[in-house]
This record gives C-alpha cells, structure tokens and sequence, in this order.
C-alpha cells in the first residue's frame, strides 16, 4: 500500500519546455496534465484501494470471496487495490526523476527524499505493529530477531516464519508495504540507472522513448521473477518481494514520463500531447477497459483466490492483469489538467457528462476525506476485523460478510482518523523542521 505520497514540488513552478505560452494559445495549464501539487484525483484514486482492500479482506474473513459464483469472484478481485497502490507509488514519486531525465539534468537528492518516506511510513506503522504484536504474538515477545524483523518491515524475507500466511497475526497485509518500501529504497538508483540511458537520446523526444523502453525492461523483469519463485520448486514468499512488482510499479512511472515529456514535446499538438489529451478525455473507456481486466482477475485464469497462490502460467497472467487494471484506472487522471475549479456536486446533472464524471467522483469531500486518512485505513484494518471476529466469537472462514464489512469499516476509519492526526501529521512537520535545520 502507498502511504499517501504527494506529487514532489517543482522548485521552478510549473514546468517549461515545449509549452507554448504566446496569447494565441491557452494556458498549457489548461491543457497539459498536472505535474505539480497536490494532485486531487489521484489522491480519490487512493481512497477508492483503500476501500477495496478493506472489502476484499473482510470478504476473504468471512469465505465470501471465496464462494463460487459470480459474486465470490468479483470479492475476489478487489485485491487488484494492491497494483493501484503500486501504480500510484510509480507515477508521484518516479515524476521527478523523470523531469530531470527529459530536462537532461541531474535528478532529486536521495537523502532529502529517503528522509521523507521514513518519516512518512515508519511512526504510524510501528504503532499498529507493537498493538499487534502485544494482541496477537504474545509467545514471541522475548524474541529480538521477531521484533527487529516486524518492526523494520524484513519478515517477508523470513523464508520459513511463524505465522501462517503473508505476515504475523494482525499484519498479514503489511507484506504490500514492505514492498513498498523496497522500492522506495530502490527508487534514486532506478532514477539514476534510467537517466544514464535516457541520456543517449539526442532531443527530448528519444529521451522519452528510451525512459519508456526502461519501463517496459522493468516490466519484463518483474515477469522473469516468475522463474525463480516457481523452478526448480515453487517458493511462495517471493510473491511478497519487489521483483514481482516491478511491472505495476512501472506501468506508473510511464505515466510519469508520459506527462511530464508533454510539457516538453516540440511544436504545438505533439503524439505525446495528442495521446494524453485523449487519455484525459475518455475516463469512461479506460475504466471500462480496467473493468474488463478486473473481470478477468475474477476469474481461474489469475490462479487462486489466494494472495501467490497458482502456478507460473496463471500468476504471469494476474501480473499483466495487474498492469492493465492499475494502469487504465490511473491514466485518465494522471494525465488530466489541473482543474480550475470546484468539483460539481453529485446530484446535478452535468456533473456526469462527457468526462467531467470522473473528476466529480474522485475530488468529491468523501474521496477527499478517506485518501486523508487511507494509510491509517490500510494500517488498521486486520486489527479490527479480528478483534471484532473474536468479540463476535466467528470462525475463519465463517460468518456474514455485512454483519462484518460495517462494524469493520467504522471502527478502522475511527483509528485511522486519530493516527492522522497524533501520529502522520505531527511526524510529517517534524521531519519538515528537520530537513530545514
């Protein structure tokens, strides 16, 4: 899960290049995708995963999204939350290194940036996983080794652990972040690496086509990570490490690259700007498309209904149904303008034509609200649904999917509200001060 990263700050405003600013053409703010700023519709992208892994977790609980039939497998492939997190990761936090490789500069500062994830990821996380671990481990709390694993976010690299599952008990869903934070560590040599390959383009234009063949050469990567975690034995753990995911984390910073290379394409109405112009203005088509690839995660041909589970043929195919579905949600928001006003409230009905629906949806104060406190969502959420299983006295696999799925979303949005604010925020504006001193 990404917790909640912002798009970075251009320290020279708004990005220059092709644009065309003279007063016969609009203001390429207007018409060229958002690469500054908070970003309002990827963050209701945001909040959206956190409720789908919310649903598919309690589903999984309950054995609802493990009922056969069309709705056990739509319940199933709300675990696709997972490749939008990643995407989302992918095209905020890569942007950077992507406008210093089109600009043909040097990219961000590691250190300032590495700074920012820890104090972002750490404080709230620690929380969570010391209340689980007092609740829900309470036979390895003498163990130094158990601790340093769960609290530095190593124990998915435990090749025989414990637990049961992807994670110690109340933290099976941690497995995700640790992923993250894999490639948060990797991200300043993935920048440099495909920066020195971009660099071999003469213009722009064979910048931006050598950063895209680099995603695609990630994406192939991830694929090949296949081949180890299945021969000569299958070694499940290895679905929880980054090489995995490369290709979801990828298909994000393609969009990444994509808008910031239309900010610096030459002449007024490039490929490039063509292509994202059109991206921004048919959400209804892409979501379609993510659909379709959401029906097909429903579906035997993905593997399992379990998180690895399959074998390499149909976990190759959930990797690419992965991409497809993370990159078809995002794109049409990730490559849209700035907005230049208010989203339009829900019952009027303007607000659903053409592609204005999309924004209505995603900038509304409800989307606003849960992308705020998504991570806390994320972090939360096992506790909950277990303490309230054994406060129910349910059995796995057991019980009412709407009995659990209210109770459940209430009490995490509660704990997630009150980490916000006594945890994210006052860690973010002390890692601020520290960076200014």
């Amino acid at each position: 899960m990404a917790p909640t990263p912002t798009a970075p700050e251009d320290p020279t405003g708004a990005p220059s290049g092709g644009a065309h600013t003279s007063s016969s053409a609009p203001d390429p703010a207007l018409v060229l995708p958002q690469v500054s700023g908070r970003h309002e519709s990827l963050d209701g992208i945001r909040a959206l995963a956190a409720m789908m892994v919310l649903v598919f977790h309690v589903a999984t609980e309950t054995g609802d999204s493990l009922a056969p039939g069309v709705i056990g497998g739509l319940l199933s492939a709300f675990d696709l939350a997972v490749p939008l997190f990643f995407a989302l990761s992918g095209v905020l936090l890569y942007r950077p290194w992507a406008r210093a490789a089109l600009a043909g500069v040097r990219g961000p500062r590691a250190r300032p940036y590495l700074w920012r994830r820890a104090a972002r990821v750490f404080p709230a996380y620690w929380l969570v996983a010391v209340v689980a671990l007092l609740v829900y481990s309470q036979e390895e709390i003498g163990s130094l080794r158990y601790w340093w694993e769960v609290l530095s976010l190593t124990f998915v690299f435990d090749t025989d652990p414990s637990w049961v599952g992807t994670g110690p008990y109340g933290l099976g869903q941690m497995w995700s972040l640790s992923v993250e934070v894999s490639f948060y560590l990797l991200l300043p040599l993935f920048g440099l690496l495909l920066a020195l390959w971009a660099r071999r383009g003469g213009d722009v234009d064979a910048r931006g086509g050598r950063l895209l063949t680099g995603m695609l050469v990630l994406a192939v990567l991830g694929l090949a990570a296949l081949v180890p975690q299945f021969y000569p034995e299958p070694r499940e753990y290895m679905h929880a490490w980054l090489p995995r995911a490369m290709g979801l984390f990828a298909a994000g910073m393609a969009l990444a690259v994509l808008s910031e290379w239309a900010w610096r394409e030459p002449g007024r109405d490039g490929p490039v700007r063509r292509l994202c112009r059109t991206i921004a203005a048919s959400p209804g088509l892409c979501w379609l498309v993510a659909g379709g690839f959401l029906a097909l995660n429903a579906t035997d041909a993905t593997g399992g209904r379990f998180i690895g589970s399959g074998d390499i043929w149909t976990s190759a195919v959930d990797s690419l149904t992965g991409i497809g579905f993370a990159f078809f949600m995002i794109a049409p928001a990730a490559l849209a303008p700035r907005p230049t006003s208010p989203p339009l409230p829900l019952r009027r009905v303007s607000a659903w034509r053409g592609g204005r629906w999309l924004d209505t949806l995603l900038r509304h104060r409800v989307c606003q609200f849960l992308a705020k406190i998504s991570y806390g969502v994320f972090l939360w959420q096992f506790m909950v649904l277990y303490l309230w299983r054994d406060f129910t006295g349910q059995e796995i696999f057991t019980g009412s999917f709407w009995l659990d799925v209210v109770p459940v979303t209430l009490g995490t949005i509660l704990l997630a509200m009150a980490t916000h604010r006594w945890v994210e925020e006052p860690s973010r504006r002390w890692s601020r001060k520290f960076l200014r001193t």
